[in-house]
């Protein structure tokens, strides 16, 4: 082999291990099992769209079902600290530290998914930038509207919560449930099934995506969906966060990658692609009676859950802040993008 030829190919070696070594595996963590809807319609194809923009630099290896240890409640803590380099997680897992992020937990707040999910950025960006200062925040989005599952009996009126331990998923939607007459008991989704397998919560309120996961049709006898036409009940807020070490490292083009993949636009379709997630979750229920809950009876349990609305403007205003415009401005957000 010449000279030349020898030094073309040690360059050739050289940029090839360059290339390589620029390869970063990003471990995202999560609480759900790899079958549901929120892995494999939402986090799965986010990475595969990474790895295509930085043309195989960025890869994800995702840890779903708390693989990497520790519990739902601290998967912010673990982006924060760099235990994972991002996670999806529930903001109301940590109750009180997203507090005004929290609005949108409020009762009767979300209309459409995709509607919300782009309030939700947009709020969060004006509003609560405080609360996520601490990692690269990626998405914030909400789950489809949350349904009453239930063993006893099904939910028709106020008067059908009375003697009924349910479950939620946030201090909110606890507080709401008290407001309507159940004895709330809060947990996070990991805990439903065994919950309700061996009776410590008579129901559950969850959205119709996460029924396949938990198997929640073969669990209890009812469920209880909400006017569709109506804002839902509850929906959660949950967030997709980086590392913020992490995300600073990469170089400039890579952290381009994860911008145009993050933001306002993947809030907003992750909201819309989790609502449609719902449809599979519905059909399995369905094996079991459904009833809707006409929007008259609605209007009832909106005005029993004012006083957790009027709680949270007094609490949130009781800590420096304007609660009252808070609430409105989240409000007014979700009213301008579900017109679009």
């Amino acid at each position: 082999m010449s000279l030349r030829a020898g030094l073309a190919l040690c360059a050739m070696l050289l940029a090839c291990s360059a290339v390589r070594a620029e390869e970063i595996v990003l471990k995202l963590h999560h609480f759900l099992p790899p079958t549901a809807p929120a892995h494999t319609r939402f986090l799965q194809p986010w990475c595969e769209r990474i790895q295509k923009a930085s043309q195989g630099r960025l890869k994800c290896q995702i840890f779903a079902a708390m693989q990497m240890g520790g519990t739902p409640a601290q998967l912010f803590d673990q982006a924060k600290d760099g235990v994972a380099d991002i996670v999806w997680t529930v903001s109301g897992y940590t109750p009180g530290r997203f507090l005004k992020t929290e609005v949108f937990e409020l009762p009767f707040m979300m209309t459409t998914g995709e509607a919300t999910g782009h309030a939700m950025w947009d709020y969060v960006q004006a509003h609560a930038q405080d609360e996520t200062k601490d990692v690269k925040l990626l998405a914030v989005h909400p789950h489809g509207p949350g349904v009453f599952h239930v063993v006893k009996r099904p939910i028709r009126t106020l008067e059908d919560f009375k003697g009924l331990k349910m479950r939620a998923p946030t201090r909110l939607t606890n507080k709401m449930l008290a407001a309507f007459g159940a004895t709330p008991v809060g947990m996070p989704m990991t805990q439903v099934a065994e919950s309700l397998s061996k009776g410590v919560i008579d129901g559950a309120l969850m959205p119709y995506e996460v029924v396949p996961a938990v198997k929640v049709q073969e669990l209890v006898k009812f469920h209880s969906e909400t006017d569709a036409a109506y804002p839902a009940v509850y929906t959660t807020v949950l967030l997709l966060a980086m590392n913020r070490t992490r995300y600073d490292a990469l170089p400039a083009d890579l952290r381009k990658v994860i911008d145009d993949n993050s933001g306002a636009a993947l809030s907003a379709d992750t909201g819309r692609i989790l609502t449609e997630a719902d449809a599979p979750g519905r059909q399995l229920a369905s094996r079991n009676p459904i009833n809707t809950i006409p929007a008259t009876e609605l209007d009832a349990w909106k005005r029993a859950a004012q006083p957790v609305v009027d709680g949270w403007v007094k609490e949130v205003s009781g800590k420096g802040a304007d609660g009252k415009a808070l609430l409105q401005h989240a409000q007014a957000l979700v009213a301008k993008y579900t017109k679009r």
